[in-house]
This record gives C-alpha cells, structure tokens and sequence, in this order.
C-alpha cells in the first residue's frame, strides 16, 4: 500500500483542523455539540451508520481538537472545544472579512480626506 503522507496524514494544525471539517457529517456532529453534550450512543442514534462509523468520525474531530471525549464509567462524553476553530477563522479573516470597527475607521479616513462615498468615489 502506497502512503502520501501530505494527503493522508496531515501534521499541521490548520489543515487537520480543515480536514476534519471537510465531512458533512462531521461538521453535523459538530452543530449537534454546540448545543449540548453527549455520549457516543446518543451521537449515533442520529444517523443511520454504525456505531463505528460514528466512533471514527468521533476520532478524528477529537484529533482535529474540536472534541473533547471524556470517559464516564462505561460511556464516553462528547463535548465541543470551545476554542478549537479560532485558528481557523483567523486563517479565514485574512481573506477579507474585517472586523466592523475596522471598517468604521477607514471610512472616518475618507470622509477626513473627501474621498467618501458622498463624493462619488
């Protein structure tokens, strides 16, 4: 068997972090975290795949560090990291979305320079 490890394996943070979010299902489970959480069986009687399956979906958001499992007698807790997609959108903030107050200032700029939008630029 052949391995890339670039295209199977990623190692740094960010692309494990977009990986993992590149499943629907994943990203499902993920919502379903948000707003509380649960056990491993109740995240599978959602879907109608094994409770493998889920387990393994389950495996690689807890490598991606979205999720926290915590083991509670025979069950284990699935619990969203609260701050695990803020490198993420930091990543994705660089691509244009720019905080309001940002915008604010730039335009406060213009209107110093008569270049606002009034001025037909």
């Amino acid at each position: 068997m052949i391995v890339n490890n670039m295209v199977d394996f990623p190692k740094n943070p960010l692309d494990i972090t977009f990986a993992a979010l590149a499943d629907q299902t994943r990203r499902a489970i993920l919502s379903q975290l948000l707003e509380q959480d649960l056990t491993v069986k109740q995240v599978a009687e959602t879907y109608e795949m094994s409770l493998a399956a889920v387990s393994k979906h389950l495996q690689v958001l807890t490598r991606a560090g979205l999720v926290r499992q915590i083991k509670q007698g025979r069950e284990k807790i699935c619990q969203l990291e609260p701050n695990a997609l803020r490198a993420a959108s930091l990543w994705m903030e660089g691509f244009g979305i720019f905080p309001e107050a940002y915008l604010d200032e730039v335009e406060a700029e213009l209107d110093a320079l008569g270049l606002s939008q009034e001025s037909g630029l």
